[in-house]
């Protein structure tokens, strides 16, 4: 507090944050992660969800993975549209990168892309373990939404954006700030990219 009113700076309030999709009734998949968000290695434990940006009338849909060893988006999809093609396109991105032996927890909440057989059938066929947040409890996801609220807080709440071409552009160059670029205390002051290559 003293070093921001030494430099002049303010803190923004979060708004709070939009939910995207609120599942369905029914058990898909055991919420096997627990709340448990600390991750011993690499493509351990990832989790993954959708949200959305509203500009001038027109709506953006992001998808992330994130990594929970580090917090790193290791996949991810912008799309105009929240369909079935942008969490596989997702998907395809994340697993160029995912190692074969990696065996992860995939953490989603219930949605309705995380109900599709396609998706249950493809992360079976990478032996992928399907974790699911309990019906109507965020805080199952508290890591996804963190990283949403940050991203809201930092850039797109700040900025007054006028297309959603220019948004898009904004979040891709924010993505990759926040991967190589914000530290974080719990990483030992490194970015997220920086932890992993340190540790490996």
């Amino acid at each position: 507090m003293k070093i921001m009113k030494m430099c002049g700076l303010k803190s923004l309030i979060r708004r709070k944050k939009y939910k995207s999709y609120k599942g369905q009734q029914g058990k898909i998949a055991s919420n096997l992660l627990n709340r448990n968000f600390k991750a011993s290695r690499p493509y351990k434990k990832l989790v993954t969800d959708v949200t959305e940006f509203a500009v001038d009338g027109a709506k953006l849909y992001l998808s992330p993975i994130m990594d929970l060893y580090n917090g790193e988006i290791i996949s991810y999809n912008l799309s105009e549209r929240p369909d079935f093609a942008q969490i596989m396109d997702m998907l395809h991105k994340a697993f160029v990168r995912i190692p074969e032996k990696a065996r992860p927890i995939l953490h989603s909440d219930q949605g309705w892309q995380y109900q599709m057989r396609l998706y249950q059938g493809y992360l079976k066929g990478k032996k992928v373990k399907i974790s699911m947040s309990r019906k109507g409890n965020c805080l199952d996801n508290a890591a996804m939404e963190s990283f949403f609220s940050i991203l809201k807080s930092e850039l797109f709440y700040t900025r007054k954006f006028d297309s959603i071409s220019t948004l898009k552009r904004e979040i891709i160059k924010f993505i990759d700030y926040y991967n190589n670029d914000r530290i974080k205390l719990k990483l030992n002051g490194l970015s997220p990219v920086n932890y992993r290559t340190q540790a490996a």
